[in-house]
């Protein structure tokens, strides 16, 4: 995992030596946007709403990129919208379209390496390379690489050209949604890379402790609503699943986020499996990549990088979901 600084390529990892062990994720950097929609204090420029203009870069392996996949698939903006995907290693050159290793390759720009995107739209470019990315083929440039904005384009920005009006972030569900939104990406999405990239005892384990503290509550949560903000679902919940689809699989081993498996909450892992089991979700997820980039990519962590063989996950298997009230997706048109 390395970075560019002023534009020029660096091998190297989180400096937790400056932050006493913590692992601190550096915010996005290009906020630009797409449609209408842009939060009030947005202060990047808009670009217009158009068929095949943009193209989404993402990590199959990545949450943050998979909930652009899912919000992609079921807001139908498939041909509106080309999608690459990297390679799931992640080594000293950082993402590759290396297609001997599983890349679908760059079509768009031919790129070998991912930050070369980043040089591409400013050749002086300093930060963290980061999927996911929107490209916009006109100007040559990232739109935007903060995946909670592309969801909330997604959401609304194409509705016009696709005439699919269903709404992930329903306005009177909002200071909802945000305040979920707010603890699962703290304590959960974000919780079990502070844990797993912990440098130090106790910072590991102030940060298991809560991120298991907010998967209680989730669970306890979810044993009176079929979803995180009610009976519709919403952004809150594609934003959880990418976390929980992993969990099992990479985070509990892993990350050492192992005091309990998703399997070992009764609601947690119905809701995983419900949300799976949602048309067009299962297509997006892909264990190979994910299990591939954490155990390869990370040989600090892992530094034989062996990928191990389980654990045995089946999310087609029923869900008890519908006894709970449950209307599916709020759409604007209702």
């Amino acid at each position: 995992m390395g970075l560019l600084v002023e534009g020029e390529w660096v091998d190297q990892w989180y400096d937790t030596k400056k932050s006493g062990g913590e692992f601190v994720r550096e915010s996005a950097k290009l906020r630009d946007w797409v449609g209408e929609g842009a939060p009030a204090d947005h202060e990047g420029k808009r670009f217009p709403a158009e068929k095949g203009r943009y193209h989404l870069y993402v990590s199959l392996a990545c949450p943050w990129a998979h909930r652009t996949l899912i919000m992609r698939k079921l807001k139908g903006i498939d041909e509106l919208i080309g999608v690459s995907h990297v390679s799931p290693l992640m080594l000293d050159k950082g993402w590759t379209y290396d297609e001997a290793e599983g890349s679908s390759g760059d079509p768009v720009n031919g790129a070998r390496y991912h930050y070369e995107l980043y040089t591409k739209t400013d050749s002086h470019y300093t930060g963290r390379v980061t999927v996911p990315v929107l490209w916009d083929k006109q100007r040559q440039a990232i739109v935007n690489n903060e995946s909670a904005d592309l969801v909330r384009m997604f959401n609304g920005a194409f509705d016009e050209l696709t005439g699919n009006t269903l709404d992930f972030y329903p306005q009177d569900l909002r200071a909802t949604i945000d305040e979920i939104n707010a603890d699962v990406y703290d304590n959960v999405n974000n919780g079990v890379y502070k844990a797993g990239f912990a440098t130090e005892q106790s910072v590991y384990e102030k940060h298991v402790k809560a991120l298991f503290a907010a998967l209680d509550r989730l669970e306890q949560r979810l044993e009176t609503n079929r979803y995180l903000a009610g009976e519709w679902l919403t952004e809150a919940d594609i934003r959880m699943f990418t976390t929980l689809v992993r969990f099992d699989a990479v985070y509990h081993g892993h990350f050492k986020c192992n005091v309990r498996r998703i399997e070992d909450y009764p609601q947690l892992s119905n809701y995983l499996r419900e949300l799976y089991q949602w048309p067009g979700v299962a297509d997006t997820v892909n264990m190979d990549h994910i299990k591939r980039h954490y155990y390869y990519s990370h040989d600090n962590i892992n530094p034989t990088r062996i990928v191990p063989v389980g654990p045995a996950l089946d999310f087609d298997c029923p869900h008890d979901r519908e006894r709970l009230p449950g209307a599916g997706i709020r759409s604007r048109s209702a």
